[in-house]
């Protein structure tokens, strides 16, 4: 039966945990005895919910942190499992020793101020913070600790400057894209780099492509698969495994593709090395991409998703339905695809409160001013 009683004239906590094991512990000088039993109900508490460990047994951040990476490695791509790795290592190292169920919100949001502090990118800042909601998490799943700080913690907020560069998308012109493909002598590179313009599909979806996803009947790609790291996975979402449209331009070049490229092997890659296999992300933007970009005169901050980009807002700019770009892109919801290009889209639009007027009254002889005016 767990107690309180009091020994050379300190008080000591007597009970025994969930696993039946005894437990005691003596009070540092000056507790009284009604902090003394108010612990004594905290550890109880804790007992009954089986989550309590003795403290030599409470594990440490850093031990927490190993376990989950472990857990998670072979559950994710290798490129995710990198980055919760790399957060870790960098950022969060400082907490290795302390042990897990001793950190606070006071401390999370102390090293999120630290980090800020620092000039990270909001987004950055708030995929760390992920990485630190998880571990504890997976601490509360595995009963080392009952209450996870992070969900009290105020997360990382953006400032106004911070917005404009997490907003900040590099859009081509047509005839910075005609530039570009104009510096890909290789058909294969300019028919790769083609159909990331004309698709919006990620790289690592346009190198896991096979003949066998390509419809040119019904000028559609499916896509089933996406290659990195030399390795390959699911699509990133469920609606990520899409049928993408394809225009007549696309379709004949990539028909011109497969006539050049020759015989294959069973794999069937559309984009291969010489060996059949499919090409390395690395090689593509180091090989092909800046070079290209520097023999077309454009900037190297230009990044390959950048393309996917500029697919996206001539979609919006041609006033496409948000509903199909969404599908295309493989979005989750069109939400996000809302919250992505928003600000692509225009603030104001007098054609269509025109068209809306002409929808309602052109037809109908009404006048409503007039009848305004008589009821006056």
């Amino acid at each position: 039966m767990a107690c309180v009683t009091k020994r050379n004239g300190r008080y000591v906590i007597d009970c025994y945990d969930q696993y039946g094991q005894r437990y005691r512990k003596t009070l540092p000088k000056g507790t009284t005895k009604e902090e003394a039993r108010g612990l004594l109900q905290e550890i109880e508490k804790k007992i009954n919910r089986r989550t309590f460990l003795h403290e030599k047994k409470v594990p440490t951040f850093g031990e927490v942190a190993a376990d989950w990476l472990k857990y998670k490695k072979p559950k994710i791509r290798i490129s995710t499992w990198e980055g919760y790795d790399g957060h870790l290592r960098k950022h969060l190292s400082n907490w290795n020793q302390s042990r897990i169920d001793r950190i606070t919100p006071a401390d999370v949001e102390q090293i999120i101020t630290v980090l800020q502090g620092t000039g990270l990118n909001i987004i950055t800042l708030r995929h760390i913070t992920s990485t630190i909601n998880q571990v504890f998490r997976y601490a509360v799943r595995h009963k080392l600790i009952d209450y996870n700080p992070v969900r009290d913690a105020e997360r990382p907020s953006r400032s106004g400057s911070q917005w404009q560069e997490e907003r900040k998308i590099l859009i081509l012109t047509p005839e910075e894209i005609g530039r570009l493909l104009d510096a890909m002598e290789d058909p294969k590179y300019k028919t790769l780099f083609l159909v990331a313009v004309m698709t919006g599909m990620r790289k690592g979806e346009i190198l896991g492509l096979k003949w066998s996803d390509v419809d040119f009947k019904a000028r559609q790609i499916q896509v089933r698969r996406t290659f990195s790291h030399g390795r390959f996975f699911e699509p990133k979402t469920k609606t990520s495994k899409r049928k993408v449209d394809v225009s007549p331009l696309v379709v004949k070049a990539l028909a011109g593709w497969k006539l050049q490229s020759g015989p294959n092997n069973t794999e069937d890659f559309v984009f291969r090395t010489r060996i059949g296999n499919p090409i390395n992300s690395s090689f593509i933007l180091q090989r092909v991409f800046r070079p290209a970009l520097k023999k077309a005169g454009l900037p190297e901050t230009i990044r390959f998703h950048d393309l996917r980009h500029c697919y996206a807002s001539f979609m919006i700019g041609q006033g496409e339905n948000i509903k199909y770009i969404q599908s295309q892109l493989g979005h989750f919801s069109p939400t996000v695809t809302l919250n992505i290009y928003s600000h692509l889209m225009k603030d104001s639009n007098p054609e269509a409160v025109q068209r809306l007027e002409n929808t309602l009254f052109l037809g109908t002889g009404q006048n409503l001013v007039t009848k305004a005016e008589k009821g006056d």
